[in-house]
């Protein structure tokens, strides 16, 4: 390690961050106003029945609703308390923080020189949703694989066992209200918003009735400015330490590490798109922003790896899997993931064995 290094790494530390950040602050500034001036209730009643028609449109209703992978899940979460079909739930789960107008113009600014990486990351993306959405399908009642306060918020018939939450509800209570435990930051789905430094439970009726638009229907505008502001500065808090760590980790990996083992890696049509993934579920980037991150490997790695990373972050990462266990259950989570990373792999290997 050297002065030259050093200078080389922060260099390229800080062109990754001046690049990305204005695409960050533009997709968090669309989640907060889809979060606190969208019913989806209208969009669920629009929704296909059929189940290859509604993984199709929940795939591509991100191009309405632009938010990352931290903004899909709780939109997710929300269309299937509100009755949508879980195929048209999980299309937008999984393709919502690709297929949007916001990361289609980021990706196409980064790979302006390879605009078949823009419209293959946008059509992987849509292909691998709607099969995972369709597949799910096939399960009649997802409620067995939900979370039981989701399980319990959906409309139609309750699942056995639930007289419980029936019997408060008869009492005029909220039943569907879980109890926070005494460590809540050690469960998935925990935020701090706002003003109070307590953190609160997506599950809970608290944070329902100040994230849901619908519940903020009848405030006033200066409210809903007030709670987009908490919104937008709690999401930048989050989302900008973990754009600062990937920077940092591209940047170190590009200087530090011997150009011959990053070339016997990257130019394996296999091995490169094994390490790309790995990396994109580590490093959790935001989708808004990945796409630069991307292109500082673009001279070492193959096209389907970059692809691979492009694709299978947004769908699946350590900060996404969390957020993902505050709706399913563990097996379900895992369910989404095997299929994402496998559906991910065979279509990048083809690009690299066929196309690059």
């Amino acid at each position: 390690m050297n002065v030259t290094q050093l200078n080389s790494a922060f260099t390229l530390f800080l062109s990754l961050l001046v690049e990305a950040v204005p695409f960050l602050l533009l997709g968090v500034l669309f989640s907060g106003l889809l979060l606190f001036f969208v019913d989806e209730r209208k969009l669920v009643s629009w929704m296909p029945k059929n189940p290859f028609l509604g993984a199709l449109a929940g795939s591509c209703v991100g191009f309405l609703f632009p938010v990352c992978e931290c903004g899909n899940v709780p939109v997710a979460r929300r269309l299937l308390m509100q009755g949508a079909p879980s195929p048209v739930a999980i299309g937008f789960l999984l393709a919502a923080p690709t297929i949007n107008p916001i990361v289609f113009w980021a990706t196409w600014t980064a790979f302006r020189d390879q605009p078949e990486i823009v419209f293959m990351r946008i059509g992987f993306s849509l292909a691998i949703a709607t099969i995972i959405g369709w597949v799910f399908s096939a399960q009649a009642d997802l409620r067995p694989l939900l979370q039981p306060a989701v399980a319990r918020a959906m409309p139609g018939k309750r699942a056995k066992g639930e007289g419980r939450g029936e019997e408060l509800e008869r009492r005029g209570a909220t039943w569907n209200e879980p109890q926070v435990s005494t460590a809540p930051l050690l469960q998935s789905g925990t935020y701090f918003l706002g003003q109070s430094a307590q953190p609160l439970r997506l599950d809970t009726a608290e944070l329902q009735a100040r994230m849901l638009g619908a519940n903020t229907a009848d405030k006033p505008l200066s409210h809903k400015l007030l709670l987009l502001l908490e919104n937008t500065v709690q999401e930048l808090r989050e989302l900008g330490g973990v754009l600062v760590l990937g920077s940092a980790i591209a940047a170190i990996v590009q200087v530090f590490v011997p150009r011959d083992i990053i070339l016997n890696l990257g130019q394996s049509p296999v091995t490169s798109i094994l390490a790309m993934m790995l990396l994109a579920a580590v490093v959790s980037i935001c989708s808004t922003v990945d796409s630069f991150f991307a292109l500082s490997f673009a001279s070492t790695f193959t096209s389907g790896s970059l692809l691979a990373f492009l694709v299978f972050g947004p769908m699946i990462d350590l900060k996404s899997v969390g957020l993902m266990l505050s709706i399913f259950k563990a097996r379900a989570v895992f369910y989404l993931f095997a299929l994402a990373a496998l559906l991910t792999f065979l279509f990048t290997l083809l690009v690299n064995l066929y196309v690059s």
